[in-house]
């Protein structure tokens, strides 16, 4: 039998441009089933996720609850240099894309 795990994917989102405020920097969680978990090392790659910034992002962190059936998946922070687009409106194209801010 194999088991599906609920992946919870954290990232966190920042200006190095900008004071940091709520609008511009924020952590966002994804969470989507998988019968088989990252590991450190890989890269996590999704259509929230802009081009002109990176094709995915590199797993800093895994954590297990075996009680739960969850896993919590940190990826590399990412501290955006280069605006072609804004952080704001990254952040909200990683909410179209199924991410949700996490609460404080």
């Amino acid at each position: 039998m194999v088991n599906i795990l609920n992946i919870n994917l954290l990232l966190f989102v920042s200006s190095l441009n900008q004071e940091p405020t709520e609008e511009n920097t924020q952590a966002l969680v994804k969470t989507v089933e998988s019968n088989f978990r990252p590991q450190v090392g890989d890269i996590i790659d999704d259509p929230g996720f802009d081009s002109n910034f990176h094709n995915g992002y590199e797993v800093a962190k895994v954590t297990i609850n075996y009680t739960s059936n969850e896993c919590f998946v940190s990826l590399v922070p990412l501290a955006i240099e280069v605006e072609e687009i804004s952080v704001e409106d990254y952040i909200n194209r990683l909410k179209t894309h199924g991410w949700s801010i996490q609460s404080r």
